[in-house]
């Protein structure tokens, strides 16, 4: 728990800046979706809009944004506007019709949901055109006799980093049933079903948005009266201007309508072509919202556009997407909040002349706030694929070696591993430690033009900083004290084929501009040389640190980790995908079992239901360790593995506020490794100074080793 006056003063940041914050957030949930959605303040003025009111007004975003409500309404409908916002302003709620004018004159009406101060003075606007006008014919909702849940109203509020709710506004009165007074100061746990877990699931959340950035999942939530419904959750951390965490900013939706329509739309979306197997450059473009103000020359081909049109604002991303495929799109927006990245689909793409052609899409987060991206667009025009085929299908087309799982967010990550390796792009591989990053890294290489090239890899935590930048670079004879002949660097060895450096945070920050300019410019200087060495590399990097938090913290350069994050691939941890743990288990009991001479062919059910209910924070990793352990120990035919080290991890992590879970994560890890600071950083995937100053934030003595 953290004292008092520390407490209040999070608080107090909290209140100041929470609210610009959340907004950010909410702004990059509300502008994708192809329901017509405005944000306004208390003048009507629009703060925000949907991709799908630009479509419902025929205006680009830019045009909606910074007028009033009344610039888009019929002239003689104008003066009713104001009385009927003075009205909703002072009830909070409205429903109703407005009468529109379109860019030409034409008249239509609209019916709208008004909810007010999702934020403090942000008023939620939903509109829904008549079925079969031309503004909504082929709107996603247009069949709807009723708006969505999902978007007529969003509750947002603050959390401390205790789990605290301190700030709760008006959209999460009305969703959840408790009123401001009632809540604030309340535990977050309130809102979740079931005494046993809740705190457990709210800090485990918690945890995972600190550690991340930010995290996104669907789980029940439990309402004042006791009903639930299926929420989807976003929560992001908040730190200030020196990384220090201060709390969290929640938008949190009611999908109860929206879970069986997105599954059933995955399971159809699942039926689409392969990558093309053939190397090809394909089209890549990246914005901020629905702006497009970067692609390559292969896109611009694709979609018939010229550099011009791009430089020039004409290309947005909205334009290019035919009515009937948004449901499509939106649902990759909303995988993309929640995972970082959109399983790739299929759909077709309209040229700047009208035409259409398939692509293959695959959208990835750069940043969520304010709301950046980047997609690859594979041309299917040539696939010699005479019919669509299936998810199994296409996994059967690759072997992925020792990456063992059928779960959906492992073949999410290996679809973006299809989609990103026959490109040169370079990828970061996030995850946590344990997850398998450098399998991913070898499957990328494998899949690759580069696949007959080497494949070299280095972890930079394992080598000591006054020798990483030789081991990149190599060295000339006689550049220091005992070179006494000339070595190869990583970079050198890698040429023509593909270098994956792991843990990559973990490079000084003055051995960093030398890295980003053999990235920039393709060529390097051995250490004590004075030749430039031209170099073809590939680069794959993967940590298991917040980069991002890094660069806020002056620890990491901004422009090499722009460099880097080209194309990201976050790992799921093994705790989000527990139906691949059956398989993972028996894969590595045959695994030890045969190196063993044992013969083994049988797992209890008892010991597979622990297996699945633990939740592995070593991830892959610590489950491969423990089965090991547990064929060393099986005498028979049957598995027997230690449950009881299960157990006594589960309760010693069970519970508890952030800081305390953090503690008691810390104190294990310490006491695994004999108390030994270097290797319980290493455990934990954290520098050994970070390490310190958090054993000297948390009160962690030896004497409690």
């Amino acid at each position: 728990m953290a004292p008092a006056s520390s407490q209040a003063q999070a608080a107090d940041w909290l209140l100041d800046h929470g609210p610009r914050e959340l907004e950010l957030l909410f702004r990059a949930i509300v502008f994708h979706p192809s329901v017509p959605i405005l944000i306004a303040d208390n003048d009507r003025k629009n703060l925000d809009a949907s991709v799908g009111a630009a479509k419902l007004l025929g205006l680009s975003r830019d045009k909606i944004i910074g007028n009033k409500i009344d610039d888009f309404a019929a002239p003689a409908f104008k003066p009713e506007i104001e009385s009927l916002w003075s009205a909703f302003l002072e009830q909070g709620e409205q429903n109703g019709m407005l009468r529109l004018a379109g860019p030409d004159g034409t008249l239509w009406d609209v019916e709208y949901t008004a909810k007010g101060n999702v934020l403090p003075v942000r008023h939620l606007l939903v509109l829904r055109g008549q079925a079969g006008s031309a503004q909504t014919r082929g709107s996603a909702e247009v069949g709807e006799h009723r708006l969505p849940s999902w978007v007529q109203d969003f509750a947002l509020y603050l959390v401390d980093v205790d789990g605290d709710i301190v700030a709760w506004y008006s959209g999460a009165e009305r969703i959840y049933g408790y009123a401001q007074a009632e809540i604030v100061g309340k535990h977050l746990s309130i809102l979740y079903p079931g005494e046993a877990r809740s705190v457990t699931d709210a800090q485990q959340e918690l945890r995972r948005s600190a550690a991340e950035g930010h995290f996104g999942n669907e789980v029940w939530h439990v309402k004042k009266d006791g009903s639930r419904f299926w929420a989807n959750v976003i929560t992001m951390a908040l730190r200030d201007d020196n990384g220090e965490l201060q709390g969290f900013a929640r938008v949190v939706r009611d999908f109860s309508e929206r879970h069986e329509r997105d599954e059933t739309l995955r399971r159809s979306r699942a039926l689409t072509r392969p990558v093309p197997a053939e190397p090809s450059v394909p089209g890549m473009i990246s914005g901020e919202f629905d702006l497009v103000p970067e692609a390559n020359d292969a896109f611009l081909q694709l979609a018939g556009y010229s550099r011009e049109d791009l430089q020039a604002g004409r290309l947005r991303w909205p334009d290019l997407t035919p009515p009937e495929h948004s449901a499509l799109d939106d649902l990759a927006h909303e995988e993309c909040l929640r995972f970082r990245a959109c399983t790739p689909y299929e759909r077709e793409l309209i040229r700047k002349d009208g035409s259409r052609i398939p692509v293959l899409l695959t959208t990835v987060v750069l940043n969520l706030s304010p709301f950046r991206w980047i997609t690859l667009v594979h041309d299917l025009r040539e696939s010699n694929q005479l019919g669509s085929i299936g998810d199994e299908a296409i996994e059967g087309k690759h072997d992925f070696e020792e990456i063992v799982g059928t779960s959906a967010a492992l073949r999410r990550v290996l679809r973006l591993v299809e989609v990103v390796a026959p490109t040169d792009a370079n990828v970061l591989i996030l995850g946590e430690t344990g997850t398998g990053k450098e399998l991913i890294a070898s499957a990328i290489h494998r899949l690759s033009p580069r696949r007959n090239q080497p494949f070299v890899t280095l972890n930079c935590a394992a080598i000591p900083t006054g020798l990483l930048e030789s081991e990149l670079f190599g060295y000339e004879k006689g550049a220091f004290t005992g070179a006494l002949g000339q070595k190869l660097g990583r970079f050198e060895m890698a040429h023509r084929g593909t270098l994956f450096l792991d843990e990559v945070g973990d490079i000084p920050l003055e051995l960093q501009p030398k890295l980003l300019r053999a990235l920039q410019e393709k060529s390097f200087e051995r250490l004590g040389g004075t030749r430039t060495i031209p170099i073809d590399v590939r680069l794959i990097a993967a940590t298991n640190r917040n980069l991002s938090q890094m660069m806020g913290d002056k620890a990491f350069r901004a422009d090499l980790f722009y460099r880097l994050n080209v194309f990201p691939i976050t790992i799921p941890p093994l705790r989000d995908r527990p139906e691949d743990i059956p398989l993972l288990a028996r894969h590595f009991t045959r695994k030890y079992a045969r190196k063993m001479g044992r013969q083994i062919d049988k797992i209890p059910p008892d010991t597979m239901r622990a297996l699945v209910n633990y939740s592995w924070p070593g991830n892959v990793r610590e489950l491969e360790n423990f089965i090991e352990r547990a064929v060393i120990l099986s005498q028979g035919s049957s598995l027997r593995a230690p449950l009881d080290e299960l157990r006594a991890t589960g309760v010693e992590s069970a519970g508890g506020t952030l800081e305390q879970v953090e503690r008691e994560h810390i104190l294990r890890a310490l006491r695994e490794t004999g108390g030994v600071v270097s290797r319980a950083a290493t455990r934990l995937g954290i520098p050994r100074t970070t390490l310190n100053a958090m054993m000297r934030k948390l009160g962690i003595s030896r004497k409690e080793l």
